[in-house]
């Protein structure tokens, strides 16, 4: 496939040719066989056939009592990431057609006549599916000025509608994050058009490309893209729960995660300020929240705050806690780290070796901070870069399914420069080149939460 890249423009024109690329090697063949190793094939085909035989029935009652039993994404290991490395359009067919009988039985459910299933006991059983299934989240990583990368990654999710309501952004993911969360779908599509995103991201200025984005850059980039709204007016216009990682300056303070749970009335253009404020290059940030009659006030005035990367890049943990997601997603492009960075769902021998290799020092960086930290604690700035160094090196940076850039070394003199509009129409096309391979993984484990999420918001409507 590589050798006919140039020819490919878009995910259909990726797709058809992984199609034919299986067909030639024989990965459709192994698609279409139940039986493998990777997963238990006999207690999916069994689930498959019940599930399709009570549906066809009609019975909602015994639907219902059936579903009852529970149902998870990685059911038998049918979640498995190995599962979608042998073929390159998709994974075994009675995979996708067990999670479309799911999705199948969820419709008929909810479209069920009050004489068959009551609303209420419609809501409580999707409530309840909600809960035992969990969702999905997109997280966004830090990346400098390869932000555009990100663009690329939404791009190609939000063309498939595939794109999650929970969305998380550091630093320069958590610009591409906000503008995601204040523009409704429509508006958003409009603006993904690979032209506008150039003309709005870089204004035409190729003569300033390659100089150090000034503070003053970033401030006219936001009032570009993202309109001045609260996370909870952004919610109101557009679903999205965007969540903001921001790291404090003061040695004792914990980061935060701003959204509209935790900082409803915070100013969403302050929060994407204060995480793009890379220590020592951009000044830390005062939040803006707005008041009950509209007006701007500081948020937290006695505090100010930087780069939400260095302390929680990829926020998996707060996601899970705040919204009860158990699936993560990453674009990860976090040049500090991109070049150390295995994907865990890779399965040859090299990679998993780098990754235990990588976990053990994780461990021991993590045992080692609290004594580092009580012999700097009151020595700045030392104390400062001592945290920010192990809040790099401790973070866990991939997720369940991980888009990374294929180039893993960058110029560290053009992490914070300015772009070309030829370099930002690269990265975007990298974005999106990234995503294809992981479309169809992507919209089988997401299938059943999408189908619940609608289901509520339909019945609760």
């Amino acid at each position: 496939m590589a050798s006919n890249a140039k020819y490919i423009n878009t995910y259909n024109d990726w797709y058809a040719q992984a199609i034919n690329e299986d067909s030639r090697t024989g990965a459709d063949l192994w698609r279409g066989r139940d039986a493998s190793t990777l997963y238990d094939y006999r207690v999916i085909r069994r689930r498959y056939d019940e599930l399709k035989g009570i549906r066809l029935s009609g019975d909602i009652k015994a639907l219902l009592f059936y579903m009852h039993e529970g149902f998870h994404g990685n059911m038998a290991g049918m979640g498995s990431p190995a599962l979608y490395s042998r073929a390159k359009s998709g994974t075994k067919q009675l995979i996708s057609d067990y999670i479309s009988e799911m999705v199948a039985s969820l419709e008929l459910l909810a479209n069920a006549k009050k004489s068959e299933i009551s609303k209420h006991e419609k809501i409580e059983f999707f409530r309840r599916s909600a809960s035992c299934f969990g969702r999905s989240a997109l997280m966004l990583s830090g990346a400098g000025s390869l932000g555009p990368f990100h663009i690329g990654v939404i791009k190609a999710l939000a063309e498939q509608d595939l794109l999650p309501p929970i969305i998380s952004g550091s630093s320069a993911g958590s610009l591409v994050a906000a503008v995601v969360g204040t523009h409704p779908r429509e508006d958003l599509l409009a603006m993904l058009n690979e032209e506008t995103l150039v003309a709005l991201t870089t204004q035409n200025d190729d003569q300033a490309a390659g100089s150090q984005m000034r503070r003053k850059d970033l401030v006219d980039l936001l009032e570009r893209l993202i309109p001045d709204l609260t996370f909870e007016e952004a919610l109101h216009k557009t679903g999205h729960y965007i969540n903001i990682s921001v790291a404090p300056t003061a040695i004792n303070q914990r980061s935060r995660l701003l959204n509209a749970v935790t900082s409803p009335n915070a100013c969403i253009r302050e929060a994407v300020m204060a995480s793009c404020a890379i220590p020592g290059i951009f000044p830390a940030v005062t939040l803006a929240a707005k008041n009950a009659q509209g007006e701007r006030k500081p948020y937290i005035a006695s505090r100010k705050w930087v780069d939400g990367s260095v302390s929680d890049d990829l926020p998996a943990r707060r996601l899970m806690r705040l919204y009860g997601v158990n699936h993560f997603i990453s674009s990860q492009a976090n040049p500090a780290v991109l070049w150390m960075l295995q994907d865990p769902t890779q399965t040859n021998a090299l990679s998993q070796i780098a990754g235990v290799y990588q976990a053990a020092a994780r461990d021991m960086s993590k045992a080692i901070y609290p004594f580092a930290m009580n012999l700097v604690r009151n020595v700045y700035p030392i104390n400062i870069l001592t945290r920010t160094w192990f809040g790099l090196i401790t973070q866990e940076y991939t997720a369940d399914i991980n888009v990374l850039p294929r180039q893993r070394w960058f110029n560290p003199a053009k992490l914070i420069a300015r772009l070309s509009s030829k370099e930002t129409r690269q990265l975007i096309e990298d974005g999106e080149r990234a995503t294809w391979p992981k479309i169809e993984m992507i919209r089988n484990c997401t299938a059943v939460s999408r189908t619940i999420d609608a289901a509520l918001a339909r019945l609760e409507a």
